[in-house]
């Protein structure tokens, strides 16, 4: 019974890991990418210069500059927000002085237009911020590793939804199928076949499992009223009135904002009383709103970092007119808090430099995960294949329409991300839609990249695809000193790690594809393995080419 048991398992975790396998590479290979969505970003804009640190003891002159400048461009505004300088975590950059006003909402609506502006602290000039070429830039992988592309965005969640229940599955049934999962990890064996994949697969899947766990499990509560509604409409109804009673609870309640005016109390002593409490140069950003039913209110919001949950950072309330400190806010829900501290999680949002390169490692270790399970399930279905004399046509076709669909996905996808990189470098920078066009272009040469899977021999198409990708990865910092002024030594000469560290980072990932290139090139020579790095015969692999 208990054998039984585990057989089931393991069949289980094979079919769900392939059925999920090739949707969830490109989830996991776009989504790592989004660890360093802005990073990315930045290096995809160019024409943006570094931003320089800027530390002022005096808030004073700041708040001066910033409130006359609100009275200026919305005078009769239901909010202003100023930001003071500071270093974002989320951001990971510097920011400036800049300020930003929500109107007042016109009759029947419940937001009004809203304007932000940056200004020079010392003068309170308007500061114009360089035109950049357009990019979704990093932002844009991360959506796609959800939202995929030329998709609506709920059916693209529902099938991004179910691959990662499967993957959730195939994680659970893995472990239970590999009943020595951990002994085993001990044991990496090379050039043994078959053994080889299953060991590389092993060891992946032990370094990365809590993260593969938590990633998988967070990403789907991300999307629980798109995948699990039955309890919503269970006790709101169903439809859209339903949802909307739902969300009218469990979001916080939107009360009807009152004009307000600049404060005639000093802002700077409710600053500094903060920095008592916060530390110094510890307030993010302050705010001035009058809600309905209450006082005018000036709050100061702390600077965001060493929080799991970023939107319950530390604020202060005071009266706008008498300076009294007011009570903070009721807390949130427990559900939505935990929603927030769940993506949190998911996203990294709370991550300094060295845990969002953890991030980074571990979610390239389950595209590893991914990619060696897709190989190793060709690997074993391929012997059984060879060693049963009468099998079926259909299963052959089956085999090598894997076969081909590996190739494209775990080659072809890397040389499409590369292509993403060279189009926002090539394409004219005034070309209409060129955010679409750069996305274009990755998902056209990872149609080519399918095809020539489908129209080279197995073995070739492996090799020629692998060093495709090192080749790319390697020339992409090559086009950046030709095309732009933001070249590696310059970067370096400015000091300027983001730029550069891209750059870095690129030619890392030439040389990782690189090794695997020539790793499977001494494979799959003439009368070795040809089948996604499995040994089989010579008259096979004529046969599948």
């Amino acid at each position: 019974m208990k054998e039984s048991f585990r057989q089931c398992m393991a069949w289980l975790h094979t079919w769900t890991g392939l059925i999920a396998g090739w949707v969830m590479f490109f989830v996991f290979v776009t989504g790592t990418a989004g660890y360093f969505q802005v990073e990315i970003g930045r290096w995809m804009r160019p024409e943006v210069p570094m931003r320089v640190a800027q530390v002022f003891a005096d808030k004073g002159p700041l708040v001066e500059v910033a409130l006359n400048r609100l009275e200026q461009v919305a005078p009769l505004a239901a909010s202003w927000s100023i930001t003071l300088p500071h270093y974002s975590i989320v951001s990971r950059d510097w920011q400036g002085l800049s300020i930003r006003w929500e109107e007042m909402p016109p009759a029947h609506s419940k937001r009004g237009a809203s304007g932000s502006e940056q200004l020079d602290p010392i003068t309170g000039a308007v500061i114009t911020p360089a035109r950049p070429r357009a990019t979704a830039g990093g932002f844009g992988l991360y959506l796609m590793h959800y939202q995929l592309r030329y998709l609506h965005t709920d059916v693209a969640i529902r099938i991004v939804g179910v691959c990662a229940m499967l993957m959730l599955l195939a994680i659970v049934t893995g472990v239970i199928t590999h009943k020595k999962i951990f002994k085993e990890f001990f044991t990496l064996r090379f050039g043994k076949g078959a053994r080889s994949w299953l060991d590389a697969h092993t060891v992946i899947a032990v370094l990365g499992l809590p993260f593969f766990l938590v990633i998988t499990y967070t990403g789907l509560s991300s999307s629980f009223l798109d995948l699990m509604p039955a309890a919503v409409n269970v006790s709101y109804g169903a439809g859209e009135p339903g949802r909307q009673a739902f969300l009218d609870e469990y979001l916080p309640r939107d009360m009807h904002r009152l004009a307000i005016a600049r404060p005639t109390l000093p802002l700077v002593p409710l600053i500094q009383q903060a920095e008592l409490e916060w530390g110094g140069g510890r307030v993010r950003m302050l705010s001035i709103e009058h809600l309905e039913e209450e006082r005018p209110q000036v709050i100061l919001h702390r600077v965001q970092g060493g929080n799991v949950d970023h939107d319950d950072a530390p604020h202060m309330r005071f009266d706008a007119s008498t300076g009294e400190r007011l009570a903070s806010s009721p807390p949130d829900h427990l559900t939505r808090k935990t929603e927030r501290v769940l993506m949190a999680l998911h996203e990294g949002r709370f991550a300094d430099t060295w845990t969002r390169w953890l991030y980074f490692v571990s979610g390239v270790l389950g595209c590893g995960l991914i990619g060696t399970g897709l190989v190793l399930w060709i690997v074993k279905r391929r012997r059984q294949h060879l060693a049963t004399s009468n099998a079926r046509v259909w299963e052959s076709v089956g085999l090598r329409l894997v076969e081909r669909l590996n190739v494209g996905t775990i080659a072809g996808l890397p040389l499409a991300i590369a292509a993403y990189f060279w189009a926002n470098r090539l394409l004219s920078v005034e070309l209409a839609n060129r955010a679409s066009r750069e996305f274009d272009a990755l998902f056209a040469v990872w149609l080519l990249a399918f095809c020539y899977a489908f129209l080279r021999p197995l073995h070739r198409a492996w090799i020629e695809l692998l060093w495709a990708v090192c080749v790319a990865f390697a020339l992409l910092p090559v086009i950046n000193a030709l095309t732009t002024s933001r070249h590696l030594a310059g970067s370096l000469a400015q000091g300027d790690w983001v730029m550069a560290g891209v750059d870095i980072t690129l030619w890392a990932l030439a040389l990782a594809f690189g090794l695997i290139a020539l790793k499977v090139q001494r494979r799959l020579t003439p009368g070795k393995a040809a089948a996604s790095g499995s040994r089989v015969s010579a008259d096979v692999e004529r046969n599948g080419a």
